[in-house]
């Protein structure tokens, strides 16, 4: 009998706030092929530096992996990690960011108008609620700064990823912090999950 092909290797390079949900999928799906490489999640706060991080993180993977996947969304670049993609040859996660992929992109933009005052939690946001959103913003030593950053929203919506009282009530928690009205959606994983099984199942 001859040796069983071997499943090319896979490596997706991933947003930090992301590492959880994405190892969730590849066990699930017995992705065993698949690696994974994150970046820090604080580039979120300066977005204009993703593009070239993730570049550099495509070029430090090529020579150990023949296939890359980049969980990313646009996040905020406008356009330019796009650019970055198509000169590098790697594709990305679908969607403006990652509250479109998690609800599903076109239950996302179905909602259009109805979301435009609404300040967006996931699951990671959630538990680092503090570190990236009050410490990163600085409203942790300057509080006034409160209304120029959320002063135009009205409600801050938490998209789950899992099913988590905890988390559910730290975001509560969060809504009334900023002073705006909770609502909570639990999403699942979305396209998320969908994106990941696809790319696993081409290169399995």
């Amino acid at each position: 009998m001859g040796d069983e092909p071997r499943a090319p290797r896979s490596v997706i390079i991933a947003c930090g706030a992301l590492a959880r949900e994405i190892l969730a999928v590849i066990e699930a799906n017995r992705l065993d092929h698949i690696e994974l490489v994150c970046l820090p999640a604080l580039l979120h706060n300066r977005p204009e530096r993703i593009p070239e991080a993730v570049r550099q993180a495509i070029r430090e993977a090529r020579p150990e992996f023949e296939r890359i996947f980049i969980a990313y969304a646009d996040c905020g670049t406008g356009g330019a990690l796009d650019r970055v993609l198509a000169e590098e040859g790697a594709a990305r996660l679908p969607g403006a960011h990652c509250y479109a992929f998690y609800s599903g992109i076109e239950a996302f933009a179905a909602r259009g108008d109805d979301d435009m005052r609404a300040f967006f939690l996931t699951d990671f946001l959630a538990r680092q609620f503090d570190t990236l959103i009050i410490e990163g913003l600085g409203l942790d030593r300057h509080p006034e700064l409160r209304d120029s950053y959320f002063g135009n929203y009205r409600t801050l919506v938490y998209l789950s990823q899992t099913v988590d009282a905890d988390l559910t009530e730290r975001a509560r928690a969060a809504a009334a912090r900023l002073g705006l009205e909770f609502e909570h959606r639990h999403v699942g994983y979305g396209d998320l999950a969908t994106e990941i099984e696809r790319f696993g199942r081409r290169g399995g």
